[in-house]
């Protein structure tokens, strides 16, 4: 089975040549209410011609006929556009432009001797749709779905990431348009390079499907394979044209500007992303459950429909990924009023930043604020969409996944997905690249950029203004987000005029103050280092204390009751700290205490364990650098002799390296200390970060 087949391709020996299908389309695109016969006037055929036509593009499945209540015999039909209609007119149009194109180069080469310079069409009938009219999907019938779902059970199947099914369904919805699919090679190489397709279409972000190096050599090109979510569900086929291993460093380089791990998605481009990609065509089945906040997930066309019917010709989008505050509430405001555009409040509740407040809590706090726009201007949708954090580009792939919206302005902020601190400690991006970048690509993105205004409070006016419009000698207020953060974390007040009530209300909630959350003790080190006797006394110590439960997940332990089943290589010792994250990132949720005490000697899994854990609460990581030296010395299970006589493989400080914590919260050294002076000096610790109290 090919994608080809699958798509049920249109009858094209029964439709009209290409000219009259072109004029036929944009026709009833532009006047779906007519009669047929003014439509038959207006294309210049006959009406019994015209009927023909209407009914080959209805049985390719470029127009749907339905019937429409009218006493008059001449308007008993209505005809509309489908997905698949809107982009055949598009494709023809840029087939026209083409060719008209050529033929002016090839008249100007005759008559001059040389090119005439300018730069061929690309895809230029974007700018002759509006916002309202459909895009294209690629989605089949729900009938070829049900047939495909049966032929796909027999397929090679891959169980995609959380992330990979946030591109496969913008994908598939046409949020991701003009892909039709994952990138293949020349495309990926392209955009990483120039933010282009192969064919010079501005697309700035590799949408990759990446998959392990065992998955790869069981398909080859040519093949179909079936794409599940992590239930097992087939939501699409992907008819694989390409398999490559991409270069992660230049990608890295290019896309997010440098092949720093401190940058979210170059650690995830590294370390979780698969070595190999595969790029092909998608036949999308069905759209992935939500079970949460459906009433306010739409696709492209659905809201470009709720555009339509309420006469919106005009929509800004605000892209967050943050709770609003009045700040927000008063620029969003001020900016629709200046573009004379109604407000599309367009959230991400896909993968935002490691850290971030979770999308639960952050709609609530939305649904709170709508009220406190003008009646009927403001509406919210939610954005599926898995964030890369890559600043310029990001903020391009941005407009362009508006636009597909049915937006037509996008107010882009001052460091615009901008993922904090590199290495060194400093911004990753200057604080108007995204802007900047934003403004060269504007025409060609087909969405119009709004300026965002940073907005302080005056005091004497008692009233939200922009920064640069202020005179001096005037009473400014202003709280920062890490400000915002202490003050939820240790319970102090949070004014009116920063925030709404029932705002801080919902963060409150997920956010009590740092001595009511649960939290995660994760101690790493050498076999013999100490970890777990101090773990213990650790442990002790807070349950003296009382308030939280206290649940010790010590590395030998587990091993025996969660991890029986693996052994010692990099890959299962990966695994098994993994588990160990999860179990803590549960009690961490739930409010409660974990300790770990495993080894853990490489960074990127501990790395790994810290976001998992700080989604919900915070993570203390303790180095117990207690020196090799000293851990062999110890060696009461006689663990290091037998490495040291080639016993045991990859034992961790002898024949694998153990990679120490450039920055932990702490660090401790075991030699000649006592062991209730370490535990001490932990507790100590989690005092001064006030999560148990003094």
């Amino acid at each position: 089975m090919t994608t080809q087949s699958a798509q049920s391709p249109m009858s094209t020996n029964s439709l009209p040549d290409q000219d009259l299908l072109f004029r036929l389309l944009r026709q009833l695109d532009i006047a779906p209410e007519a009669a047929q016969r003014a439509t038959a006037e207006a294309l210049g055929i006959s009406l019994g011609r015209l009927n023909g036509a209407l009914k080959a593009s209805a049985e390719a499945g470029l127009i749907t006929i339905s019937d429409r209540n009218s006493r008059d015999r001449r308007q008993r039909f209505a005809y509309v556009l489908t997905p698949r209609g809107a982009a055949e007119k598009t494709r023809l149009a840029d087939q026209f432009l083409a060719n008209k194109f050529a033929e002016y180069e090839a008249l100007h080469a005759e008559l001059t001797g040389k090119s005439s310079g300018f730069t061929p069409p690309i895809s230029r009938t974007r700018e002759m749709q509006n916002n309202l009219t459909p895009i294209p999907e690629l989605y089949v019938s729900y009938d070829s779905a049900q047939k495909l779902k049966l032929e796909a059970a027999e397929l090679p199947s891959w169980d995609l990431t959380a992330r990979q099914v946030c591109d496969l369904e913008l994908l598939m919805n046409g949020g991701f348009n003009p892909l039709k699919g994952f990138l293949g090679k020349a495309d990926y190489e392209s955009v990483v390079e120039n933010m282009r397709l192969a064919d010079g279409t501005l697309w700035p972000m590799p949408i990759t499907l990446d998959v392990s190096e065992e998955f790869a050599s069981q398909i080859e090109e040519g093949r179909d394979i079936a794409l599940r979510d992590q239930e097992g569900v087939i939501l699409a086929i992907l008819s694989v044209s390409d398999i490559y291993t991409p270069d992660k460093t230049r990608e890295a380089e290019k896309v997010f500007g440098a092949d720093d791990l401190a940058h979210p998605a170059v650690n995830y481009l590294h370390h979780v992303a698969g070595p190999v990609y595969l790029g092909g065509a998608i036949t999308g089945i069905q759209q992935p459950i939500h079970y949460d906040f459906r009433a306010r997930r739409d696709t492209p066309n659905e809201l470009r429909a709720y555009f339509r019917k309420l006469g919106w010709r005009k929509v800004v989008a605000f892209q967050t990924r943050n709770p609003l505050h009045r700040a927000h509430q008063e620029l969003t405001f001020r900016a629709a009023k200046e573009a004379q555009a109604n407000l599309l409040i367009h959230p991400v509740v896909g993968m935002t930043k490691p850290g971030d407040v979770d999308h639960f809590t952050r709609v609530r706090c939305y649904e709170a604020v709508l009220d406190k726009y003008p009646a009927a201007t403001t509406t919210m949708s939610l954005l599926n969409l898995a964030m890369r954090m890559a600043g310029p580009r990001e903020a391009v792939w941005h407009g362009i996944i508006r636009r597909n919206h049915g937006c037509t302005h996008m107010i882009v902020g001052r460091d615009h997905a901008g993922p904090g601190k590199n290495s060194a400690g400093e911004d990753f991006y200057g604080p108007y690249d995204a802007q900047d970048l934003f403004r060269t690509h504007q025409e060609e993105i087909g969405i119009e950029m709004v300026d965002f205004k940073h907005m302080v409070y005056v005091q004497e006016r008692a009233q939200y203004e922009p920064a640069d419009e202020i005179e001096e000698g005037v009473t400014v207020l202003n709280i920062s987000g890490t400000e915002l953060r202490r003050r939820l974390a240790e319970g102090i007040d949070i004014p009116d005029w920063f925030s709404f009530p029932e705002v801080v209300a919902e963060l409150r909630k997920t956010r009590p103050p740092r001595a009511q959350q649960g939290f995660t003790v994760f101690m790493t080190g050498l076999s013999g280092s100490g970890k777990s006797t101090v773990a213990n006394a650790l442990m002790v110590k807070l349950m003296e204390m009382g308030g939280r439960p206290v649940t010790l997940l010590d590395g030998d332990v587990v091993r025996k009751h969660l991890s029986s089943e693996l052994g010692f290589s990099k890959e299962h010792r990966d695994i098994n700290i993994r588990r160990i994250g999860y179990v803590a990132s549960e009690i961490t949720k739930n409010g409660g205490i974990a300790i770990c005490a495993p080894i853990a000697p490489y960074t990127s899994t501990r790395r790994a364990v810290r976001e998992m854990i700080e989604a919900f609460g915070a993570f203390v990581e303790v180095h117990v650098a207690t020196s090799l030296e000293e851990c062999e010395r110890r060696d009461r299970k006689g663990l290091y002799k037998l490495a040291r006589d080639g016993k045991i493989k990859e034992f961790t400080g002898i024949s694998d390296p153990y990679e120490e914590p450039q920055s932990p919260e702490l660090r401790l050294d075991t030699e000649g200390t006592e062991v209730d002076y370490c535990a001490q000096q932990v507790l100590l610790k989690l005092e001064a970060m006030g999560l148990v109290a003094a």
